[in-house]
Order: structure tokens, then sequence, then C-alpha cells
């Protein structure tokens, strides 16, 4: 799963940790507050070969990265605070109506064509036409720093790497090409989900040794994998697939809070309630 989740941000610059959760939190049976900080680290370390990648080609416009990632990481720490205060069931419930949401973005980006697209985007962060770099306004630093904020909001939240937002939000309102989008979103995921592993760790979170570094280990691999391959494939193919994806791991997240609001004893058993914060007890 690891191999396959990888390979998917690879391919979409989004969907580490839009899985990594589900992943962790089905496969595991651990509770959202153990799988999220995980899923961070596994996310981070992913995105980082993707964005070397990137930097090689010199497609990561790395200013506005820079500013997304700095309005962004301090609010992944109060996403962390109320993760920490919302019910388990009622995050998963939460994750799984996130997830229909986004696939149906995805479908609607993959079935228009270029000149719908074109129309419907606002590009308010225009690139340059001769150094293919973002043009620097006050309007510019808006859009990249709230985009910035919003991830870093979720990353803390829900524990995903904040690229199902990144992309589809840089293709609304910015004219960078959907490579130049994918590598800086890449690489903002390093640096957001960074600073939400640091968040997490100094309010508390623990880390379970073997299955973390499997779960990297195998992240890395599938997106070394994962970028290599789209280079060959068409965008709206990645989309659809990956909103196909979204629908049935949504399904399942749902079917999970349910299950763990009929019998909350089998979802418990990695958490200790007695903790103020709900942390896994290795």
């Amino acid at each position: 799963m690891g191999v396959m989740i990888g390979a998917i941000m690879g391919l979409t610059g989004a969907g580490g940790g839009i899985l990594a959760v589900p992943v962790l939190v089905g496969t595991l049976n651990w509770p959202m507050q153990t799988a999220a900080p995980v899923a961070l680290i596994a996310v981070a370390s992913g995105a980082l070969v993707g964005a070397i990648d990137g930097f090689r080609l010199g497609l990561v416009r790395y200013k506005a990265a820079m500013l997304m990632a700095l309005c962004g990481v301090p609010l992944t720490r109060l996403g962390q605070h109320w993760a920490q205060l919302l019910p388990h069931e009622g995050l998963m419930i939460g994750f799984g109506v996130l997830l229909w949401g986004v696939s149906a973005r995805f479908f609607k980006q993959s079935s228009a064509t270029l000149a719908q697209e074109s129309s419907l985007s606002l590009h308010w962060a225009r690139i340059h036409g001769e150094t293919g770099k973002f043009i620097w306004t006050p309007v510019t630093a808006l859009v990249l720093g709230s985009v910035g904020s919003v991830t870093g909001l979720m990353t803390g939240l829900l524990g995903v790497g904040g690229g199902f937002l990144i992309v589809p939000l840089m293709r609304r309102f910015t004219d960078l090409s959907m490579q130049g989008i994918v590598a800086t979103s890449l690489f903002v995921i390093t640096l957001v989900s960074g600073g939400g592993v640091v968040n997490a760790y100094l309010s508390g979170a623990h880390f379970p040794a073997l299955e973390t570094s499997c779960f990297v280990a195998a992240m890395v691999s599938g997106m070394l994998a994962g970028r290599k391959v789209s280079r060959h494939l068409q965008p709206h193919h990645i989309q659809t697939g990956f909103g196909l994806l979204l629908i049935a791991v949504g399904c399942f997240m749902l079917w999970k809070a349910w299950h763990a609001s009929v019998s909350p004893d089998l979802e418990t058993d990695f958490l200790d309630r007695s903790t103020p914060t709900g942390h896994f007890i290795a």
C-alpha cells in the first residue's frame, strides 16, 4: 500500500496523505490521532524525493512554495489541536466526505476541455512568459499565501500533505504548467508536512519505529516510480483514475466511522483514553 500511495503522489502531486491515513487506520486499526502523525512522516519523505526530481528539471517555483509553507506551517499546530478535541468517529466522517468532494473536483477537471478550463480559471497569479517564474504582485502573494494557510490547517487536522488542495487551487488561480504545479506542490508538501511532524513531536506524539520506517521506505520507492511514469501519461487519465480511487476510500472511511460507533471497543485497542491527548501507546 505504501508503494501504491507513493506512486499516486508522484503521478498527481497529491494523494499521499489523503490516502496514507485511511491505509493506516484500516490495516493497523489505529485511530486517526495516531495515524495522522505517522502519515505525515511518510508523506514528507516521499514528497521530498519528488521535489528533488522537480528541482533537477527546473520545475519547482521555490519562492512560491516557501511563501505557502511560511503561511501554512504555523496553522498545522492549530489543526492538530482541533484534531485532539474532535471525536475519532467525527474525524473519519469528515475525512470520508472530504474524499468525495476532492474526487468530484478531479472528475470535473478530467472531463473539461482545455478551453473550458481556461474559461473557468481566474489566473490571479500569473507566470512570466519568458522566465517561467511568477510575476510577483500583492495579489500573487495573497493568493499563494491563502493556499498555503488552508493547506497547513488541513495538514494538522487530518494528517494530509495538502497536495489535494494545492494542485486544484493552483490550477484555478495560476497559469503555471501542470508539471510545474505538481513539482511545486511536492516541495510545499515537504515543508508543510515536515513542520507538521515537528509540531506533532513537540505536542507529545509517538511514532512506532518499525511501522513508520517501513511505510516511509515503501512510499519513497513508489514516488520514484510514479515520477517516471507520469511523463508518459495524459493528465485526464490520471485524474479519472485518482477520482475513482478517492470515492472507494471515502466509502471505506465512512464504513469505519459507522463500525466504530457500533463497536467502539474494537477501535480503541491502541488509544489510551486516560491521557489528555489520546496518543498511541507502544
